[in-house]
């Protein structure tokens, strides 16, 4: 009989500190997930100190809490994987610090995630029958991507933001007119209350190209603001919304197009967005068929670190103790 492979997945690339324990990549035996937003809610966005002193405090305790839940112990763990970038250092240095003790200590492989793969992942874990290939659309703080997953460790990104990623509008936006922290779920929010009836610029590029531009409809929104101070902030949210959506349907359509393939999966903090979601899915009345991570796996969180883990491992790959974060981390240099 095949064995089982329990993966332990840590996450500490932001102000989520995360453990996991998964069972093949895709049975999440238990996702224990400490958040930092109360904290840093305070400040307006992520303090990087603030983050990594938090890490140090909780890692311990809910590396413990994972094991209890899972109902396992750390003699039966198969494999250690920790997220080791893109994200803050400090923040990524505590989880990766940890799990290379772990594995030393215990003799446990180790096996580093790049953390957009681990986004990726999480569609695996809500869809067990999700398999590559399939065109990826990638959305959060830190990127914004439209990437084809060509196996569970070969990626070829397509288009990417050549400025802000959606997540850093979508925060920025909030921030000016006066929403607070974290933006990308008050948005959109408020916008369920207003009317997508202002117009805003789309950045459309001559080249033939796949990638993204969101800083002039984050600075459109912003001028608008100021030069109107009573304008409504729903309208203001919906507009933003939809026209960020329409950017990122247009470019989507455009690599299905170009690959053929007809299968497209949300992944990214953003994917959250109910609109974001509701707009996508009305792509399968054309047969593209759209799969969106539940909620819960949309954030960071260790389970989807944990699963992309589990296709390193079993691809063959393993990581050395001089493993080392790297905060400017690119899809295409996780493991192929």
């Amino acid at each position: 009989m095949k064995k089982d492979i329990l993966t332990l997945g840590i996450e500490s690339s932001c102000d989520e500190t995360s453990v996991s324990i998964v069972k093949n990549g895709r049975e999440v035996l238990s996702n224990i997930i400490d958040t930092q937003i109360p904290i840093h809610e305070k400040y307006g966005g992520v303090v990087p100190e603030i983050a990594s002193r938090n890490h140090i405090e909780a890692i311990s305790r809910v590396t413990q809490k994972a094991l209890e839940e899972a109902k396992v112990k750390l003699t039966d763990i198969d494999v250690i994987t920790p997220t080791y970038g893109p994200g803050l250092v400090g923040a990524l240095l505590v989880g990766l610090s940890y799990a290379k003790a772990l594995a030393f200590a215990n003799q446990i492989p180790l096996v580093g995630v790049n953390h957009i793969q681990g986004h990726i992942a999480a569609n695996y874990i809500t869809y067990q029958e999700l398999e590559p290939p399939f065109i990826c659309i990638m959305m959060s703080g830190g990127n914004t991507q439209i990437i084809q997953v060509k196996s569970y460790t070969e990626f070829e990104v397509l288009g990417k933001t050549r400025d802000d990623a959606i997540g850093e509008a979508f925060d920025k936006v909030a921030r000016v007119i006066g929403l607070g922290y974290p933006g990308g779920p008050k948005v959109d929010k408020l916008a369920r209350e207003g009317e997508a009836n202002i117009e805003l610029p789309k950045t459309n590029f001559d080249e033939d190209t796949l990638d993204f531009s969101f800083s002039g409809i984050k600075t459109a929104v912003i001028n608008l603001h100021h030069k109107s101070p009573d304008i409504n902030k729903a309208n203001l949210c919906a507009s933003f919304q939809k026209t960020v959506t329409e950017t990122l349907m247009e470019n989507v359509e455009k690599a299905i197009q170009r690959t053929g393939i007809k299968t497209v999966a949300l992944a990214g903090g953003v994917s959250s967005n109910s609109y974001i979601r509701k707009e996508f899915l009305a792509l399968e009345k054309t047969g593209i068929k759209v799969y969106r991570p539940e909620l819960k796996l949309c954030t960071d969180n260790a389970a989807m670190i944990a699963s992309a883990g589990y296709y390193n491992y079993i691809a063959g790959n393993r990581d050395t103790l001089e493993l080392n974060a790297i905060p400017n981390l690119k899809l295409k240099e996780a493991r192929r």
